[in-house]
């Protein structure tokens, strides 16, 4: 299981489970990089105003997430390729399309199946009335054997049921809706952030509470219809969020729009 790999026990909301997010946060950015050392216990304790045993609490649970490791001489220093050297990239103006050739270029794992009501806030996302089922499925994908985001997808049972389960292990949700005959026409996204619960954590390989980039979509076909509901989390270690912005207009009419890539250029590497 790969909570006892990666979990400590830090009490949520505790002081070394703040610090241990901060740093954690700090090393998914690169500061430290890979193969540097983070601040002395010391310093580390002056600079968060707490206290060294909080400090050594909180890189504990570091090591245990497999984020750093404890060198004699050396201190803490930050492991390389904690992601293993594996990432993706997307580009907010092109999102979508790239979304469904990751889709193509990756591989997925399916974690839960089943056909049942669905949540109040998905129900009203798809316009469904009472009575009305969905398909729930969960899945991880993954890059070169590495997992990289967590899918939880709500489908209305009558365009669910012109596909199997074990098609949806195989292929990518929406070419499969597509070759079904609904005709997908629009979708609405959201992207925030937000922390792993321990079943994420487990099937993402990273620690309760560490951060996690969450995206809602809900597509539409070209009735308006709501055809799915996705809740995705990604780990930002192998995946991020891009937009490239031109500087348009005239006089003090300028402003800042986003660079638009074809679908046929907006590969995922």
């Amino acid at each position: 299981m790969h909570l006892d790999r990666h979990q400590i026990s830090l009490t949520e909301g505790s002081k070394a489970h703040r610090i241990y997010l901060l740093l954690q946060d700090a090393i998914a950015g690169g500061r430290p990089a890979p193969g540097q050392a983070l601040p002395g216990e010391n310093r580390l304790a002056q600079d968060y105003g707490v206290s060294r045993v909080t400090i050594r609490r909180a890189l504990d649970a570091l090591e245990h997430a497999g984020l750093v490791e404890r060198r004699a001489g050396s201190g803490t220093v930050v492991r390389r390729s904690s992601g293993d050297g594996v990432s993706l990239w997307a580009d907010m103006a092109s999102l979508m399309p790239q979304l469904v050739e990751m889709g193509q270029t990756t591989t997925a794992r399916l974690l839960g199946f089943a056909y049942t009501d669905p949540a109040p806030a998905v129900a009203e996302a798809l316009g469904l009335t009472a009575g009305q089922r969905v398909q729930h499925a969960t899945r991880v994908r993954l890059i070169e054997g590495k997992p990289f985001s967590h899918l939880t997808t709500d489908v209305p049972e009558d365009i669910a049921q012109r596909y199997s389960e074990a098609d949806l292990a195989t292929t990518p949700l929406l070419r499969l809706m597509e070759m079904g005959g609904v005709r997908l026409d629009r979708a609405h996204q959201t992207v925030s952030a937000t922390l792993a619960a321990p079943a994420v954590a487990d099937a993402l390989e990273v620690a309760v509470g560490a951060p996690l980039l969450s995206l809602v979509r809900v597509a539409r076909d070209a009735d308006g219809r709501g055809v799915e509901h996705l809740a995705a989390l990604y780990r930002p270690d192998r995946f991020r969020l891009e937009m490239t912005l031109d500087r348009v207009g005239e006089g003090g009419g300028r402003h800042w729009e986003p660079v638009v890539v074809p679908p046929d250029g907006g590969d995922v590497p």
